[in-house]
């Protein structure tokens, strides 16, 4: 037996295993959606465990493909993906009632501030709610104008109350 060979060929397998390792680790979190995880006090973030019990499982015929890490208080829909936040804070641009009133949609009986980021998508946050819901539609999805909303709100009216949070 040579002993020099015998080790040369664990390494080479040691290596090769470590490799095949990392490459998976990196294929499994490559094609998922990561978001940052809002940090709401404890009655918002009950209302938001309330809110994603009640998310479709279907977005403007999207299927639910949640981000990580995984949380009560996200949700995703797609590829590239709809990604809804709950628990977020209020924009600034909220207590502004000038900007928002000019940057104001309703959809189904939900107020949502509008908002155009620079990379093409559109960031909806609701109004008058307990807990804000922050819904973000990736460039390619605005097509669709507010189709997406129309699914959220019901969930919304149901499980987090009007009011100001």
């Amino acid at each position: 037996m040579n002993i020099p060979r015998l080790r040369l060929r664990c390494l080479a397998g040691t290596a090769a295993l470590a490799m095949l390792i990392t490459t998976a680790a990196c294929s499994a979190t490559d094609d998922e959606a990561s978001v940052v995880v809002p940090s709401p006090d404890a009655k918002a973030a009950r209302l938001c465990r309330d809110l994603h019990a009640q998310l479709p499982k279907e977005i403007d015929g999207l299927a639910r493909t949640d981000p990580g890490p995984k949380s009560e208080l996200t949700a995703g829909w797609g590829d590239p993906a709809i990604i809804l936040r709950c628990g977020v804070a209020r924009p600034p641009e909220m207590i502004d009632p000038a900007y928002a009133g000019q940057n104001g949609v309703r959809v189904n009986g939900v107020a949502w501030l509008l908002e155009k980021r620079d990379d093409g998508s559109y960031t909806f946050t609701t109004g008058a709610r307990l807990a804000y819901v922050e819904v973000t539609l990736p460039e390619e999805r605005t097509g669709d104008g507010l189709g997406p909303l129309t699914d959220f709100a019901a969930p919304i009216k149901k499980t987090i109350p009007k009011g100001i949070a």
